[in-house]
């Protein structure tokens, strides 16, 4: 056996743009012949851009994809590629096609389609059956997809022991904080107990709610990373493999021989599908020296993310700047910063709406924050609309005192504002309502929380300040002045309002809300923990009676294991209460 030069293709696909994700496949392709690649993959449904959604119920999207890969077949003269794309033969597949030197000579269909969270592929998909082993280059190579490799004793498994020495797994595994080390770990395990060197390509880049970290990973038989693609960026990996090496390894390897009752039975499904005995004559020039990738910190993995899935929705979506309402608050400031990241200063414009209430401290916060950041500013007070509001309402509020009601006007006036704004210039309004604010319902429908896009919605207030902290101390220059970070976190509103007098201080809140709201703990178990029970109760209160506002949210990127929409999916006509 000679060494394999394979390469991961780590792109950004958009969900049924065909003809920019063909360019990219195939502009790819190109660069891989040209370094003298001899397998190249890439990610799941790289063609059609993940996830379809019901897009996948329209045929003419499917025969779309087809043609699609009849023509990156066409390109794939002297070199092999593994390719995802939607299968279909009276059903749909979610698929891996393999192309040889212009020919499609396989397909491979996912085993196991996940159905939990925010993944929905039982709706789509047909799970696929039997588990072929490719023999390219005279080599054993399994083709799995994404889930298909996170089963201990799934598909790739039995390749292994059906003769797979390389087990490649294309995938489009979205992102939450931590998810990246994790999935490092069960891959390094599958490639140590398979005895196999493991290729994983994940899809990078942001599709609405969600974001794709990237971080492909290449790890030898012994469960080593020898490559790791970029996080939040596109990367082309290129790596000389030897083959041979897994070949010494699995001889001595006793576990081999005793295979499972399980694994017995599905190798009678393990076809082998030869494609090529020997290698093609590429011309292999020598490989600039490589090192691996080290994984980002958890803020610095967040605010990547952050940025990746503003600047795609925002692109994605066809608009080239946005308006942002600069408060002088902590979270206006860094979804600014955010934005400017995204899409460069001078398109993110910053407003600042003052009201009576508006402190002289937020007012030069914000404009701070906006020369800091070099973005446009502009200042539109809206006491005279306010004034406006409360005369035309005096007779229907006659009799009572000032409430809630008088505050979230300020706010739907400042959203309005916004929005004509976004009306007039097309610009996309990014609101700034944090994770904290949507799920206790502490924000206001059609006020703060009218926006095209939410960069916060599942960021805690507590990881809000973080963030912020990062992105001074990365810059070098502090970006979010000290008066944003350092005063209460108030929505101005009335004199002297402060958050803490309607939530808990945000350090006990956020707390209480993960157990609730991502750990789905009974009240009693989050009473165990040390929290006072009235409080843990009246937070509990504040989440069940707010689920009508967060089914009227923008969408916003998903940042934890369980953010709301996606992945947490409560009835708002709902009588269940803990006690």
């Amino acid at each position: 056996m000679h060494n394999i030069r394979f390469a991961v293709a780590q792109i950004n696909s958009t969900v049924g743009d065909f003809s920019g994700n063909t360019r990219k496949i195939m502009e790819s392709i190109d660069r891989a012949k040209s370094l003298g690649v001899d397998l190249l993959t890439f990610p799941e449904l790289a063609i059609t851009g993940y996830p379809p959604e019901d897009l996948l119920l329209k045929p003419q999207f499917i025969k779309q994809n087809k043609e699609c890969l009849d023509d990156i077949t066409e390109h794939s003269a002297d070199i092999a590629l593994v390719v995802g794309f939607v299968d279909s033969d009276g059903d749909t597949y979610n698929a891996a096609a393999v192309l040889y030197n212009k020919k499609l000579v396989g397909v491979y269909h996912k085993f196991y389609l996940p159905n939990y969270g925010v993944f929905d592929e039982n709706r789509y998909f047909q799970a696929g059956v039997g588990c072929p082993v490719f023999v390219i280059y005279g080599v054993g190579m399994g083709i799995t997809i994404c889930e298909d490799m996170w089963y201990e004793a799934g598909p790739a498994l039995v390749q292994a022991y059906a003769g797979a020495k390389v087990l490649i797994n294309i995938s489009a595994s979205p992102y939450h904080a931590g998810k990246g080390l994790f999935r490092e770990r069960m891959l390094a395990t599958r490639a140590s107990d398979s005895m196999a060197i493991v290729i994983h390509n994940n899809l990078i880049g942001g599709q609405d709610e969600l974001v794709f970290d990237g971080n492909s990973l290449i790890i030898n038989e012994k469960g080593e990373v020898i490559a790791r693609g970029k996080q939040f960026e596109e990367d082309f990996v290129v790596v000389d493999l030897d083959v041979e090496s897994v070949f010494r390894s699995q001889l001595h390897d006793p576990r081999r021989r005793k295979e499972t009752p399980w694994v017995k039975d599905k190798l009678q499904e393990a076809t082998r599908i030869k494609v090529s005995s020997e290698h093609l004559a590429n011309a292999k020039p020598s490989l600039p020296p490589r090192q691996v990738e080290r994984l980002l910190d958890e803020p610095a993995e967040i605010y990547h993310a952050l940025v990746l899935g503003t600047r795609d929705y925002v692109r994605k979506n066809g608009f080239e700047r946005v308006v942002i309402g600069l408060s002088g608050g902590v979270d206006s400031s860094l979804v600014a910063a955010i934005a400017a990241d995204a899409l460069g200063p001078e398109n993110v414009v910053g407003v600042s709406m003052p009201s009576r209430y508006s402190s002289a401290g937020s007012k030069s916060d914000a404009e701070g924050l906006a020369r800091n950041l070099g973005i446009d500013f502009s200042v539109i007070p809206i006491e005279m609309a306010f004034s406006s509001y409360l005369e035309t309402l005096a007779g229907s509020f006659e009799g009572t005192s000032p409430d809630s009601a008088e505050e979230n006007i300020q706010a739907r006036i400042r959203g309005n504002i916004l929005f004509a704004l976004s009306n007039k210039f097309g610009w996309l309004v990014l609101a700034c309502s944090n994770k904290s604010e949507t799920a206790t319902g502490y924000t206001t429908i059609y006020g703060d929380m009218a926006g095209g896009f939410i960069p916060l919605k599942d960021v805690p207030k507590t990881v809000v300040y973080k963030l912020a902290q990062y992105r001074n101390q990365r810059g070098k220059k502090e970006l979010i002045p000290v008066g944003v970070l350092a005063k209460a976190p108030s929505a101005e509103l009335r004199p002297d309002q402060k958050d803490t007098d309607t939530l808990p201080p945000y350090e006990v809140l956020d707390p209480i809300l993960k157990a609730y709201v991502e750990d789905d703990l009974a009240i009693d178990q989050i009473v165990a923990m040390g929290f006072d029970r009235d409080m843990v109760v009246r937070v509990a209160r504040l989440v069940d009676r707010s689920e009508y506002k967060r089914r009227q949210a923008a969408p916003g990127i998903k940042i934890t294991p369980r953010d709301f929409g996606r992945d947490r999916r409560l009835p708002i006509s709902n009588k269940f209460r803990e006690e």
